[in-house]
């Protein structure tokens, strides 16, 4: 594992980085000493431990509301993914049905209905987050 020196407000630090993540790395270092400049510079705060706590509650709020909003799109699509394969299937159908003369099946929409809820299921599956 590589280090690298960084400053954070003002005072160095020795951290232990992966290979291959030092840009990442450093970047985290860059959002935590502005959050914690920030602070210090508004002059409410003077201690470093209150300043440093008060930037991570910053930070993983910033982080939490992040995740939400991407969450909260992930289902959007996955909704509006199911209704358009619903609206293509029901087309589908429609046009069987017309050049059939046939009727539906009894039960047909509970299964199409199950059908939707197994591919939301299965959208949101991957996003690991529970709404």
């Amino acid at each position: 594992m590589k280090q690298i020196e960084v400053q954070i407000m003002d005072q160095s630090y020795l951290l232990g980085c992966p290979e291959g993540g030092e840009a990442e790395l450093r970047e985290a270092v860059e959002r935590v000493d502005t959050a914690m400049c920030k602070i210090r510079d508004a002059g409410k705060v003077r201690a470093r431990d209150r300043i440093a706590v008060l930037a991570s509650l910053n930070l993983a709020y910033d982080l939490g509301q992040q995740v939400a909003a991407t969450s909260a799109a992930l289902i959007t699509m996955a909704v509006a993914a199911a209704e358009n394969a619903e609206r293509a299937e029901s087309a589908q159908n429609a046009r069987h049905l017309e050049s059939d003369g046939s009727s539906p099946q009894p039960g047909h929409d509970e299964a199409r209905a199950a059908q939707l809820v197994q591919r939301l299921d299965q959208a949101l599956a991957g996003d690991s987050h529970l709404l």
